[in-house]
């Protein structure tokens, strides 16, 4: 890496480009992940099943995509707290009260809530793809008419969420995801330079928008099993 490039990625305003092109990278993830999970709810409950074996299809290139999609969320979060941090410092203790007030709660608890969004992906990383926390998920298998055997998604999903505790977890990241992403989109409006206020307006509640769609849209899934909308 270049120095001019070192130097620019250590400023502020390289910092802030970084948080806000990680964090379009992520949210292209959480979209596309959520179009696959939504297949739950389709007549054919096997849909998911071939979703999931299409992913461990890609073999290799699967891994290479969590360990990207890792390292932005890694780099998302360690900038965001150096911004934080930086912010804190350079802010003169007689306009704290000031600033605390114009803050939006989600703004303000943008470091604390990526922290727990973090623990959640975690655990749900544990959950459901590491089977860590639900060994038995390894034996969850479907087969098919033809004697190929595949992993039984829908079930695994079905036993997961209903844990209410796993649940009620999993509804709290999402809720704290979404009020990430709402404050991420106007943060992305500063960031990116938009003067025009009809853009700026589009970008901050279309973003809002959206950020209500991807939570109603994942939490739906666990209280469909807690229901039992969605059962075995």
């Amino acid at each position: 890496m270049s120095k001019s490039i070192r130097c620019w990625c250590q400023s502020s305003i390289g910092k802030k480009w970084i948080v806000a092109l990680t964090g379009c990278v992520l949210v292209a993830y959480v979209l596309g992940h959520l179009a696959g999970n939504l297949q739950i709810f389709l007549p054919n409950k096997t849909r998911i099943n071939m979703y999931g074996a299409f992913l461990h299809s890609l073999g290799p290139a699967l891994w290479a995509i969590r360990a990207f999609l890792l390292a932005c969320f890694a780099v998302h979060i360690i900038t965001t707290i150096q911004i934080a941090c930086e912010n804190r410092l350079a802010r003169p203790d007689r306009y704290e009260g000031a600033h605390y007030r114009r803050a939006t709660w989600a703004g303000r608890s943008m470091v604390v809530s990526g922290l727990i969004v973090l623990c959640f992906v975690i655990f749900h990383i544990l959950h459901f793809t590491a089977h860590v926390v639900r060994p038995d998920f390894d034996n969850l298998k479907e087969i098919l008419p033809n004697g190929v055997e595949r992993h039984d998604v829908f079930k695994m999903v079905v036993l997961g969420f209903q844990d209410k505790g796993a649940s009620c977890f999993y509804i709290l990241g999402m809720i704290l995801l979404c009020m990430h992403l709402s404050h991420g989109f106007d943060s992305l409006v500063q960031t990116f330079g938009l003067k025009s206020k009809r853009i700026v307006h589009i970008v901050e509640y279309g973003g809002r928008a959206l950020a209500v769609v991807i939570c109603i849209g994942y939490i739906s899934i666990p209280i469909a099993v807690m229901t039992g909308f969605l059962h075995l």
